[in-house]
Parts: structure tokens; C-alpha cells; sequence
């Protein structure tokens, strides 16, 4: 592409209108004829790499402040915004051919996403989905490693889409991807709010700053919906200024679920709109599921899809992996694998579970290390609040010692009356809460969900899939 073609728009240079071979913002990307843009990261600026990535070959930097490079210096008052609207010419602007649905909050995400994908998909759309757990194109998977990639593979991901015939892209938007101006120039059509809890703290300086990054979501976004019953969501639906609506499972909003009957198998539900209402049987139990649902199913209406293609859709969906997911046993006994690794989440699974356990509610968990420290107390005390037994473990203790995180973790059951163990190990930890179950028990695996691997010292990834790990467990117990 033409370095002219490129920036159209966005700065003006006196150099040549030569072919630029690849945008980046990786010093290790740098090629011949590129544009590397300067970006300040929490360990590297790339404005102390700049003059090097010219001797490299790069055509031109762009940096933030004159870095005494003459011509080849394109200077703008924001890198990384500046390099999403590169990452987006260089593509051609996918962004501009989908009509874009945007998740964002801190639970719950995941699931909403992947149950409009299906929606979509069920009723004729080519969807594609950026998400957590994987990115998808139509029924294709790719791996991902991040909930919101970083700019040029997110337009690149886009880029595919398009090409592959895709009509819609459903997304979950992190806050680092709107901070970081991850997404380029998109805008989207519909975008949702969950839900605000304590997260990322150890990136966000406070809730405030958590708050404020992601309600940048919605200054581009055509449609919003924001969920009621989340203090943070109301005071959302009143601060932006796009078309807007509100959901709820708890009281009336302009979409909200009534009637609402909670089994171990799923739930149902009438799903409330105007002067319209629809009965929803779901495959999915917990009343944060019914929350989920609600919200898709109102997105899908605002889409313009026939309510009852809607609900059939939903009403032969499974779920989602990792998401209150039940592990076959073929024992007296339930194991449910759930992603949930904040007070918030971790509180809202076990009220949910709780309300259909015959036996006892065995919640085993632990905390990320190098992660928001605050939190893991909290997460304690979340889980002695409706569990009859805790297995406090490991979880990805990445560079911490996993008993210091554990220590952290017990601080917040000192004025609880609730038994726990202590297994440090994961697996040991997981076979342990098997030998422990007992009729009508259920135990609740917390934290890891879609994740098939730990990450140990020396951010070394291993394999460890709980699906796998519960029927080595119980071949033990044989």
C-alpha cells in the first residue's frame, strides 16, 4: 500500500508516496519499507528504538514527540491511538464491512457473546467471535491468547472475517483492548454492559479508572444496553447519550425476565419486553445465566431477528465450556466447572448452585499470582457465603509462591465458621474434593473453567484440564 493511501487522513509527511511494506508497533517485526510506531508500554518505549528501527529499514517511526529525525518522523499526539487507525487502513477498514456487537463488563461476558453467536448463526448470519475462551470465524476456531488481541491481529482477525463471508462480529471488550486502542477505529452497532467487580486492579489504578476505561465502549457504539441491577450499570445507562435500554432480572426495565424457575438441568423464564412477553426454557441453570440470556435475547430483538427464531435458538444451546459446566461422573455426586475468579463471580455461581443442592455446596478455588492481591480475601470471604466446605488451592501462581497467595487468601476466613482445607497441589487439590463428596453433594471447581493449562514459575505453561483431571480422580476412588 502506498504510504499516501495509508495515512489519508490522519497526518501528512514530505516523504516520498513510497510502498510501505507492513505496518508495527514490534521492534521485532521491523522489516524493509515499514512504518514502526512508537509506542510507551509498562516496560519498553519504543521511542528509545526509534532511530534503530530507521537503520533497520524502516521507511518512517511515528512517536509522540520530535525525536530529531527529520522527515522520516510522523509525530502525533497519540501512538497507540494513531497505530489503530493505521492497523485499519492497512486492512482496508474490516471494521466499516461487519456489524459489530460489543461485550463488555467484568462477568459474564463470555457467555453472552457466545450465546448471540449462536443465535446469529442458528437463524442463517455468518458470525465471527472474538472472545476468551477462542476466536471463531463461522464454525471455525482459532486459539487466542488474549480477550481483546492486540490492534494489527485484531484487524487482521476482522480482515478474515470479511473474507470469509462473515455478517456480524460478536465481541467481548476488554478494558486493557479500549485503553490500549486495541479495536483501531471500530464502531459498533449494539454494545452491552454486564456488570462492574473488583478485577485488574493491579492495571487500574482504582473501580473509578476501571469504570471510566470501560464505558469508553460506549462513546462509539450506536445501541446501548446496560444491565440495571449492576450499581455501575445503572449509573451508565444514565451518563452516556446514545440510544439506550436497560435489562434486569430483578425488577421491570425495558427487557427483563420474569417468572423465572431455576433447576440443576437449566431454567426458565418469561422474557419481558413493552407489552410482550415469551417463555424461555434454557438449557442453562443460575440466575446469572437467566441474566446472561436476557440481555442476548434483547440484543438479537434490536438486531432485528424474529423473537421466536430467537428463543429457539436459545432453547437448544448447551452452553458454554467452562461456564457452570457440568463434568460427567456417573456418581451420586456433581461436579461443575466454572470459570468464575472474582468475589463477585465466584458469589454469584455458588448462590446459583446452592439453590438446587440436595447434600452439601464444596467450592474449591484459589487466586491468580502476579495478579490484583486485594481481591483474593474477598474471594474468601465470597465463597464461605454460601459454601459447607472450601478446598482453598493453587490456581495460576505464574511468579508467586502459591502458599504466600494462599495465605493472602485464608486472611479472608478468619471470622468465618465455614470448614476448609488446605491442598496446595491443584490436581491433589481436585482429588481430594472427590474423596470428600457424598450423596447430593455438589463441588464447584472455580477459577480455571475454559483453561487447559496452570502457569507455574518462570510463566511456564503446563497442560491441566479439570475435565481430564475429575476422571483421573475418580478412577482413584474405584
Amino acid at each position: 500500500m502506498k504510504l499516501y493511501e495509508l495515512i489519508d487522513g490522519i497526518a501528512e509527511t514530505k516523504l516520498d508516496n513510497i510502498e510501505i511494506s507492513t505496518v508495527t508497533d514490534d521492534t521485532r517485526k521491523v522489516v524493509e519499507d515499514c512504518i514502526f510506531v512508537c509506542v510507551k508500554g509498562g516496560s519498553f518505549d519504543g521511542h528509545t528504538a526509534a532511530a534503530e528501527m530507521l537503520e533497520k529499514g524502516a521507511a518512517a517511526v511515528v512517536c509522540e514527540h520530535d525525536l530529531g529525525l527529520g522527515d522520516r518522523q510522523i509525530i502525533t499526539d497519540n501512538s497507540r491511538k494513531f497505530y489503530g487507525q493505521l492497523c485499519a487502513a492497512w486492512f482496508g477498514h474490516p471494521e466499516k464491512k461487519l456489524k459489530m456487537i460489543g461485550v463488555t463488563g467484568t462477568n459474564g461476558k463470555t457467555t453472552i457473546t457466545n450465546v448471540i453467536k449462536h443465535i446469529l448463526m442458528s437463524t442463517g448470519h455468518k458470525t465471527g467471535l472474538v472472545g476468551t475462551i477462542q476466536n471463531e470465524i463461522g464454525d471455525e476456531v482459532f486459539h487466542t491468547n488474549n480477550t481483546t488481541p492486540m490492534t494489527f491481529e485484531f484487524m487482521s482477525l476482522l480482515d478474515q472475517m470479511v473474507k470469509a463471508g462473515c455478517e456480524y462480529v460478536v465481541m467481548e471488550v476488554s478494558s486493557f483492548g479500549l485503553v490500549q486502542n486495541r479495536i483501531g477505529t471500530s464502531w459498533f452497532d449494539i454494545a452491552v454492559f454486564t456488570n462492574l467487580t473488583q478485577d485488574h486492579l493491579d492495571y487500574h489504578k482504582d473501580m473509578e479508572d476501571y469504570y471510566q476505561a470501560k464505558k469508553m465502549l460506549f462513546s462509539i457504539c450506536d445501541y446501548a444496553l446496560c444491565n440495571i441491577d449492576d450499581e455501575y450499570g445503572k449509573r451508565l445507562l444514565g451518563e452516556i447519550k446514545c440510544e439506550k435500554a436497560g435489562f434486569s432480572v430483578k425488577q421491570n426495565a425495558d427487557c427483563y425476565a420474569d417468572g423465572i424457575k431455576i433447576r440443576s438441568t437449566g431454567s426458565s423464564f418469561w422474557f419481558c419486553y413493552g407489552d410482550k412477553s415469551h417463555l424461555v426454557k434454557a438449557r442453562m441453570p443460575g440466575l446469572f445465566n437467566v441474566s446472561n440470556l436476557t440481555a442476548a435475547i434483547a440484543v438479537c430483538l434490536k438486531a432485528g431477528l424474529p423473537v421466536d427464531d430467537i428463543i429457539s435458538a436459545v432453547e437448544n444451546y448447551n452452553g458454554v465450556k467452562g461456564r457452570c459446566e457440568i463434568i460427567p461422573t456417573g456418581r451420586d455426586f456433581t461436579v461443575i466447572c466454572d470459570y468464575a475468579h472474582t468475589p463477585d463471580a465466584i458469589e454469584n455461581i455458588l448462590r446459583s448452585v446452592k439453590e438446587y443442592t440436595e447434600g452439601r455446596l464444596i467450592c474449591l478455588f484459589g487466586c491468580g499470582g502476579n495478579r490484583d492481591a486485594a481481591k483474593r480475601p474477598k474471594m474468601a470471604v465470597a465463597a464461605a457465603k454460601y459454601a459447607d466446605r472450601l478446598v482453598v488451592t493453587s490456581d495460576n501462581p505464574r511468579n508467586e509462591e502459591p502458599e504466600a497467595i494462599i495465605k493472602d487468601i485464608l486472611a479472608g476466613l478468619s471470622d468465618s465458621s465455614v470448614p476448609y482445607d488446605v491442598v496446595t497441589d491443584r490436581r491433589e487439590a481436585i482429588y481430594y474434593a472427590l474423596k470428600i463428596a457424598e450423596k447430593g453433594d455438589i463441588i464447584v471447581l472455580a477459577g480455571k473453567g475454559h483453561e487447559d493449562y496452570q502457569i507455574l514459575a518462570g510463566m511456564e505453561h503446563i497442560h491441566f484440564d479439570e475435565r481430564e483431571i475429575v476422571a483421573e480422580g475418580l478412577k482413584l476412588l474405584d
